[in-house]
């Protein structure tokens, strides 16, 4: 999405303060806003009705280059809540500028994953998964995600848990987070192979302009299952 500066509105900063109890350290003197995020954005009128009668929302962040204290900037993490069906929201994402390293972890933590996705490439964050977003390049790492609005993300596992089940560090070394059981190792996942039967490839934000129909999976997931199958 060439025009997405164009949409943007005042942000929503996350502070370093917010961030204290998922860091690797939690006593590292970093102050200030780290990273910065746009909520419910749309480039017409018409596309903002759209959006709300589907009871979804675009959202575009903005994390910058650098590290915490020994570990990559990262988002806070959280988990999303199931639905009436019993199934959990999952959320679509697109990196416009930079790299990002999407950290999902079941529930269960039964299994860890890391996606890799560069500029232009989509991913899903399937139902039943938490997740962290790393900006692990010298750039800053601009990515866009279309979410239903119906629900509240949960972030207390994340602040009760020190953070995700792994630290990304400045040397590129993914380091376990004590705070956690044992658990298997991640695996590390490029993002255009993680969900080969997803069918979103294209710019993010022409879903909403083509009033595609199949970002109903945001809010019915368990009506699309065959977006969520992975290779094994």
């Amino acid at each position: 999405m060439k025009d997405w500066r164009n949409l943007i509105r005042k942000p929503e900063l996350r502070y370093a303060e917010d961030l204290r109890s998922v860091l690797r350290d939690p006593d590292c003197p970093c102050k200030g806003p780290i990273y910065s995020m746009y909520r419910d954005l749309s480039s017409s009128p018409g596309d903002r009705e759209w959006m709300a009668s589907f009871r979804i929302r675009f959202d575009i962040t903005c994390i910058p280059a650098g590290t915490l204290c020994g570990e990559h900037v990262k988002t806070k993490g959280h988990y999303h809540p199931e639905n009436y069906a019993g199934v959990g929201y999952p959320e679509i994402y697109q990196v416009f500028e930079g790299k990002a390293h999407f950290l999902l972890q079941k529930r269960d933590l039964a299994e860890i994953l890391l996606v890799d996705a560069e500029a232009g490439e989509t991913m899903v964050v399937p139902p039943g998964f938490g997740h962290v977003t790393i900006n692990p390049g010298s750039d800053e790492l601009v990515m866009a995600n279309i979410v239903s609005d119906e629900f509240a993300s949960e972030y207390r596992f994340y602040e009760d848990h020190h953070g995700a089940a792994c630290y990304e560090l400045s040397t590129g070394r993914l380091e376990k987070n004590p705070h956690y059981p044992p658990m298997p190792p991640p695996q590390q996942i490029r993002a255009p192979h993680f969900l080969p039967g997803c069918p979103f490839h294209g710019p993010l934000y022409d879903l909403v302009r083509k009033r595609d129909l199949r970002l109903g999976f945001l809010n019915h997931p368990e009506r699309f299952g065959e977006f969520f199958t992975r290779q094994r």
